[in-house]
């Protein structure tokens, strides 16, 4: 089976190797030609289009910014659509509205193209050693066929129900991951102001009802101030916009979402979109006052 993958990114391009060192035929293609010679050392087969990956692959797999560079991928003037072969599959990992999703699944099922919503969860460094979570929403058939390749980049590949089912799910995660940074933001800067050492208060806490990934994760993060990028600011944005969209089309009420949506305005706006999202810390500093 041969698999092309668009999307070389902090999440994309470890995930890509994972594939490659499974022992999957890849084909990359990107406008970056870095990008490119890296991968080709990785072993992948380089191509200089889109089209050129379409036409000799089984499998597509796609991770994105956002519901738009996802459609133009597809069905733009250089997109994939027209070069696909009758009964390939594409995967689509980026994180999406679910309306979305199911317009692109529709569109590609008329052309006998299966597809699936599978966007991940676990930022850079699960990406980079192949435990990211996968949240998938296919048919069952097309779920079979395809979780073995899921599962080389993957700790975790759950289908969640049909087409859409995917994004839903993660549109869930990224409420989770959010407000689980604000709430260890918050509880830092409240420590810091009462001259509490945060990484033995860290180590105290991370065991108990406390713990969680986000706060191994990004705490330390927080402690040491690297805000370089494992999952930026202005990508989990993206995320929120599209779970308010989705909330305000269903009449559902996010106050605490809503708040955080605002928090990562303001981060963007003042120039951090493209720090990691341990930054948020910086909106509740900026608030009180501290660093």
């Amino acid at each position: 089976m041969k698999i092309g993958f668009i999307g070389l990114g902090i999440m994309g391009k470890p995930m890509c190797k994972n594939l490659i060192k499974a022992g999957y035929d890849v084909v990359v293609s990107s406008s970056k030609s870095a990008t490119n010679d890296e991968m080709k050392k990785a072993g992948a087969e380089v191509v200089s289009s889109y089209s050129d990956l379409a036409s000799q692959v089984d499998v597509v797999i796609t991770i994105l910014p956002n519901s738009p560079e996802v459609k133009d991928v597809i069905f733009g003037e250089n997109g994939i659509a027209d070069d696909l072969k009758t009964g390939a599959t594409v995967i689509d990992m980026s994180s999406i509205a679910p309306l979305a999703s199911q317009e692109v699944s529709e569109a590609l099922h008329n052309r006998e193209i299966s597809f699936m919503d599978a966007p991940v969860s676990g930022g850079e460094p699960k990406a980079i050693d192949g435990t990211v979570s996968v949240m998938v929403g296919s048919d069952l058939e097309t779920f079979n066929r395809c979780k073995p390749i899921l599962d080389t980049m993957a700790g975790s590949v759950v289908r969640v129900g049909d087409v859409g089912a995917g994004n839903s799910t993660k549109l869930a995660n990224q409420i989770i991951v959010a407000l689980n940074i604000a709430a260890v933001s918050e509880a830092f800067v409240l420590a810091n102001k009462m001259g509490v050492d945060l990484g033995l208060m860290h180590e105290a806490i991370r065991g108990g009802l406390a713990g969680s990934t986000v706060l191994d994760a990004k705490g330390p993060m927080m402690i040491d101030r690297n805000f370089e990028p494992g999952f930026k600011i202005d990508l989990h944005l993206k995320d929120l916009n599209n779970v308010m969209e989705t909330a305000n089309e269903l009449d559902v009420s996010l106050p605490l979402t809503n708040s955080m949506q605002k928090a990562l305005e303001k981060l963007t706006t003042e120039g951090y979109g493209h720090e990691d999202h341990s930054g948020i810390l910086r909106y509740f500093e900026d608030m009180n006052r501290t660093e």
